[in-house]
Order: C-alpha cells, then sequence, then structure tokens
C-alpha cells in the first residue's frame, strides 16, 4: 500500500511515520538482554539479584502440586486466549513456577514469555507489505503462536543513532494503554539491525472506510464511530496522554466495526503543571487555530479540535478545513467561525503572530448551511472554540444526549469491553457503500465527471464523489 498523494496531507500507512525526529539512547527491548517482550526494565523489576535463566532451567520450590491449565499461564503471563503453547510448556511450568499465590518476578516472567516464543522473529510470518516511509517498513504477518493476523512495524536503526524518540515514545504509552478503542502492542522484537513492533492487524482506517462508502456514511454509523473515538480518547486523556495526531489515517477499524486509536508516534504524556511542547503537531488540517498561531501551551483541547473536523468529515465526505498553509488553513477557519476579535479570543488582538497575517473580517456562518445533515440535533460537541478551554472534554461529550439512542449500558462498559458487547449495537448498511463491481482505486476528478459520479467543490478545490 503506497502512501497516498499530497491531496490528503499526512495520507500515508499509520504505522510507518516518515516524521521521526530526534533521538534518544536508552535500553529497549532486546532477545536476550535489557528488555522483555512485555516492555519491564531490569532496574524497575525490583529483582536484580536474581540470575536471569530460563524458568525451564531454574528449579523453584513450589509446595502447590496443583494441576496448572492454559488457563492458568494466560492469567498469569497476562496471555491471549487463543495461544498456543510450545509442546510440554504446561509441565515445564508447573515444575519451576512460584506458586500461584506468590508474585512473579520480571525477568521470570520474561523469562517465561521468551520460551514461548515472544521478542523473536521467527514466531512471525512476513506477508505483504503494507507501506513503506523514510524510517520504517510496514508488513502484514501472521503470529505462529495464535494465527492471528498482525501488524510488523519494522524501524530502521542506525549504528549510532539507536531508535527514534518517536518509535521509543510509542512503546512506553502503548505499553500502559489497555482499552478497546486503542490499537493493541503485542509485542516488540530488538535486534542489530531493527526495531520491530508487532500490532494487532486492523482491516482499514477512517479515510478508507469512508472512500469505500463513496463519502455518504450512515448517521447512525457516524455515531458509533464518534462514541468509539471518544471513549478511547477519554481513556488517554484521564491518563494525561494527548495523542497530538488525530485524523482518520490514524483511526483504524477492523471488520467488526472496532474503531480504534493508533500512531502514537507524536503522542506526549502530559506533565503537571503544564510544560510547553512542540507547535509542530497535529496535521495541518486538524490542527486548533492556537496551535496554528505559535502555541506551545496546550492540553486535552488539542484532540477535541480534531474530533470536531472528524465528525464533520465522516457527516459530508469532505474534510471541513482542507488547507494548504498554515495561512490558508486559518483562512478557512476564520470564513466558518468568523475572524477573531477581543469578545470570542481575548487576548488575540494583541498577538504578534495574527497581527502579521492581517485577517480579513470575516462573519460567522453555520455549519449547517454547508452541511445540511451537520442538523443542530446532530451537533453535540463545542470544539470548535477559538479558546482551548471552553471546548468540550471527551469525558463529558460521551455523555451528551445526543449518545442517548445508544442506551444507557454503553456508558458503564469496562475499558477493554467492545461497545458490540452491548446487545442491539451494530452498524448499519451506509448509503453510499460502494458495490464490488466498483474499482477500489480513487478516481480523478476528470474520471468521477466522465462517470457522471460528481465532485465536490470545498473552498474553491474540488474532492470526487467516487
Amino acid at each position: 500500500m503506497a502512501p497516498r498523494p499530497l491531496s490528503h496531507p499526512g495520507r500515508v500507512c499509520w504505522l510507518c511515520r516518515t516524521s521521526f525526529h530526534s533521538v534518544c539512547s536508552v535500553g529497549i527491548v532486546h532477545e536476550n538482554v535489557k528488555m522483555g517482550s512485555d516492555g519491564e526494565s531490569d532496574q524497575a523489576s525490583g529483582t536484580s539479584s536474581d540470575e536471569v535463566q530460563s524458568p525451564v532451567r531454574v528449579r523453584m520450590r513450589n509446595n502447590h502440586h496443583r494441576r496448572i491449565s492454559t488457563e492458568d499461564i494466560n492469567k498469569r503471563l497476562s496471555l491471549p486466549a487463543d495461544i498456543r503453547l510450545p509442546e510440554g510448556y504446561l509441565e515445564k511450568f508447573a515444575m519451576n513456577s512460584p506458586p500461584f499465590d506468590k508474585p512473579m518476578s520480571r525477568r521470570l516472567r520474561r523469562a517465561s514469555l521468551s520460551e514461548i516464543g515472544f521478542g523473536k522473529l521467527e514466531t512471525y510470518i512476513k506477508l505483504d507489505k503494507l507501506g513503506e516511509g523514510t524510517y520504517a517498513t510496514v508488513y502484514k504477518g501472521r503470529s505462529k503462536l495464535t494465527d492471528n493476523l498482525v501488524a510488523l512495524k519494522e524501524i530502521r536503526l542506525e549504528h549510532e543513532e539507536g531508535a527514534p524518540c518517536t518509535a521509543i515514545r510509542e512503546v512506553s504509552l502503548l505499553k500502559d494503554l489497555k482499552h478497546a478503542n486503542i490499537v493493541t502492542l503485542h509485542d516488540i522484537i530488538h535486534t542489530d539491525q531493527c526495531l520491530t513492533l508487532v500490532f494487532e492487524y486492523l482491516e482499514k482506517d477512517l479515510k478508507q472506510y469512508m472512500d469505500d462508502c463513496g463519502s455518504i456514511m450512515s448517521i447512525h454509523n457516524v455515531k458509533i464511530f464518534l462514541f468509539q473515538l471518544l471513549r478511547g480518547l477519554a481513556y488517554c486523556h484521564k491518563r494525561k496522554v494527548l495523542h497530538r495526531d488525530l485524523k482518520p489515517q490514524n483511526l483504524l477499524i477492523n471488520e467488526k466495526g472496532e474503531l480504534k486509536l493508533a500512531d502514537f508516534g507524536l503522542a506526549r504524556a502530559k506533565s503537571v503543571p503544564t510544560k510547553t511542547y512542540s507547535n509542530e503537531v497535529v496535521t495541518l488540517w486538524y490542527r486548533p487555530p492556537d496551535v496554528l498561531l505559535g502555541s506551545t501551551e496546550y492540553s486535552t483541547p488539542i484532540d477535541m479540535w480534531g474530533v470536531g473536523c472528524i465528525f464533520y468529515e465522516m457527516i459530508t465526505g469532505r474534510p471541513l478545513f482542507p488547507g494548504s498553509t498554515v495561512e490558508d488553513e486559518l483562512h478557512l477557519i476564520f470564513r466558518i467561525l468568523g475572524t477573531p476579535t477581543e469578545v470570542t479570543w481575548p487576548g488575540i488582538v494583541t498577538s504578534e503572530e495574527f497581527k502579521t497575517y492581517n485577517f480579513p473580517k470575516y462573519q460567522v456562518e453555520p455549519l449547517v448551511n454547508h452541511a445540511p445533515r451537520y442538523a443542530p440535533k446532530n451537533k453535540c460537541l463545542t470544539v470548535h472554540s477559538f479558546e482551548a478551554k471552553k471546548r468540550i472534554s471527551a469525558e463529558e461529550a460521551i455523555k451528551h444526549p445526543y449518545f442517548r439512542s445508544l442506551g444507557e449500558q454503553v456508558q458503564t462498559l469496562a475499558d477493554t469491553a467492545s461497545i458490540f458487547s452491548v446487545k442491539g449495537i451494530a452498524l448499519q448498511k451506509d448509503p453510499g457503500k460502494r458495490s464490488s463491481i466498483h474499482p477500489e482505486s480513487s478516481k480523478t476528478i476528470k474520471e468521477c465527471r466522465q462517470h457522471k459520479l460528481g465532485a465536490h467543490k470545498v473552498w474553491g478545490k474540488e474532492y470526487c464523489l467516487k
């Protein structure tokens, strides 16, 4: 899957980021030393005096001679239910593992995982190449442990520079984020040549989904996807994690309709008190005006602006603010929301960055004028506010009456439970869903006209309706 043209900024495979910048040197996962497939370091284990040996070769006292099942091991090591354990592993584990009522050291746990097959390249079979970037190549693969499909993100390592900070950041955050609407990091493999991250495999991203349904989604499906996006984001924000790169290409969808946040390469753990961050975050079309104007002090509202843009795009099938430059992006925002004043955005008139652009005095235009389906009854998010503090939070948004039709049970789901585990929750057929006779490749504007499929014009730019 080759990266798409620049008609949609950042349209590359979510896994193979090309914006790796600045590098760090830390002890990452290796097949035989510093860190295991669980992402835990030796220093953090509190068992540094232990010898690092296979549990099969280390005889430990176990006075509780009970029959151990695969389910026991899965729970003990936090393994997937469908994993295939090596032959004879149950007996070896029963002989050499500590009693189940006593804690298991991290070193012993890592040794156990390694013996099963985690942290080893030979455990995974490469299938098709999904995409390639400057620093990473992504493959569709299959796990020999579960026979399930996986996504293999291979990050090339420079001899002197080590692993990119974006990769280290993604690993450190994802290993602690366990949620039904966040992509799962299954395994980490470190060799001299590359760092391989093994993710769950999802069939497509939200942009591809919208393309496949001719950019005309069922409003019911929009609501289900939006709820899942907010649910995953609320989980992140509650843990002080900012995604900072929300866009349709970074929202993955499986065949069940489960939507998951992906690509945490630009994510950051928000410190307290407020810390200054880079303003070179978030793809241009989904970047809030305060960040566009150079603000480096922001918090969770930076993600909520992007949520509003994605909501509009799902409803209309076209981007809300498809700017080509920072100035163009601000023009498009102000043409809809009105040029900010001291009343609508306190302090803006004294901003040197704002004054340099000398924007015309645009008046506010209701979004419904540009998208009839974006009716007031569908509007649940006060996210397109100039002032970040006035944007609704993800936690507040999922409790909005807009989602009342999904039922009360969706509000009390466990973090790892899917919204589709609730009876009656299911996707509907999208009205624009293309039939199998349509080619998968995107059509040009000229082809759209020839086939009378139509083309939308937004701010003087045309977008094909396939």
